[in-house]
């Protein structure tokens, strides 16, 4: 996939910050999504960028389609307790709610595989 970011539309539904809380524990990660096409990720004390693609639009089933891979990280724990290593890429399917205000990161194009939620933060970017 992208070794470069790729720009997103500056009216993209996921430009913005997301936070997420992990687990039981109360730890928060917060998402800084840019038109860039990059990520800043921060979670318990690790600080982590990413490259990213998302498709334009939905898809027939509502889904956005989320390519992400972690180009930078300072080492640290993050929320799980664990050290994220550089280089690793995932795939995620993100289906926006509430207006947008509020998505569900899943697994495939279908909600019962969703694993977890993320809450859109007014008034904070970077």
């Amino acid at each position: 996939m992208a070794a470069a970011p790729t720009p997103l539309d500056p009216n993209h539904p996921i430009l913005g910050t997301w936070v997420m809380q992990v687990g039981n524990v109360g730890c928060l990660e917060t998402y800084y999504f840019r038109a860039d096409g990059t990520s800043l990720v921060t979670s318990f004390e690790e600080v982590a960028e990413t490259v990213m693609e998302i498709s334009a639009k939905p898809s027939r089933s509502g889904f956005y389609r989320w390519y992400d891979k972690l180009v930078k990280d300072n080492g640290k724990k993050d929320c799980s307790g664990k050290v994220s290593k550089v280089g690793i890429e995932t795939t995620s399917f993100i289906r926006f709610l509430e207006g947008g205000e509020r998505l569900v990161l899943c697994q495939s194009e279908n909600l019962n595989t969703c694993f977890a939620t993320m809450q859109r933060m007014h008034g904070t970017s970077l």
